[in-house]
């Protein structure tokens, strides 16, 4: 899926998506936010880390993750560099973290 068609799903939700990239094996080390994200992998891979729950999510192109606010998380970016478009909404937004495949959502 393209990324303009992967951004045009998340405006019909009524998100704002940006868009962001990073070369292969780039890491964020744990944080959180203040807000509520949705992430979209357009291109190439990143595994979020789930510190609080030991759990571990791979987004690959298509595939969509929710990260409420407060939920500590790291990435690392895959061997192929990563695309994605990210979205913020207001803190307790979101039900949950969530990861979503591509199609599914």
């Amino acid at each position: 899926m393209r990324a303009d068609d992967l951004a045009t799903r998340l405006r019909a939700e009524g998100l704002d998506p940006g868009a962001w990239s990073n070369g292969p094996g780039d890491r964020y080390p744990a944080h959180e936010h203040g807000y509520d994200k949705v992430l979209v992998c357009t291109s190439g891979s990143i595994r979020f880390g789930l510190p609080a729950t030991g759990g571990s999510e791979v987004l690959a192109p298509g595939d969509r993750l929710d990260l409420p606010a407060g939920t500590p998380h790291d990435a690392i970016v895959g061997p192929g560099g990563v695309r994605c478009l990210e979205a913020h909404l207001a803190a307790g937004t979101l039900a949950g973290t969530r990861r979503h495949a591509a199609g599914d959502w």
